[in-house]
């Protein structure tokens, strides 16, 4: 598990590994990787875009952006959690995800809050940040 707090709000991602959506022999190997937002705060937030850096294992990188996630912008009173589960697919044995959330205050306000680096590693290799 990999956690990350900003202004109150955690974040918690747990990686694993998709055997039966692979094609090792292919190049194709995907993780899912689950997500728990717990507002922690005094505050209603709302999450309004998410921003990945997605690295694989030999360098490449790819940024994906865009508004809310999975097809939701969910808003969280002080105390409540989120979770969803989302995938990435890679074309090598490993990688890693980091990234930020937008969230938004009832008055407008708009911050960023951290997604924790984490690594995107098979079942029986070591997890290491690559």
């Amino acid at each position: 598990m990999y956690r990350a707090v900003t202004e109150d709000i955690a974040v918690e991602v747990q990686p694993f590994f998709l055997p039966d959506h692979s094609e090792p022999q292919n190049n194709h190997f995907v993780w899912a990787y689950r997500v728990t937002i717990a507002n922690g705060s005094d505050r209603a937030v709302q999450l309004r875009r998410r921003y990945w850096k997605i690295t694989d294992g030999v360098g490449r990188v790819e940024e994906v952006e865009g508004a809310g996630v999975v097809g939701e912008e969910p808003r969280l009173l002080p105390g409540e959690s989120y979770t969803y589960t989302s995938g990435c697919p890679l074309t090598v044995p490993s990688g890693m995800m980091q990234g930020h959330y937008t969230m938004q205050l009832d008055t407008g306000e708009r911050f960023e809050i951290a997604i924790p680096a984490f690594s995107l590693d098979l079942p029986e290799d070591e997890r290491t940040l690559n």
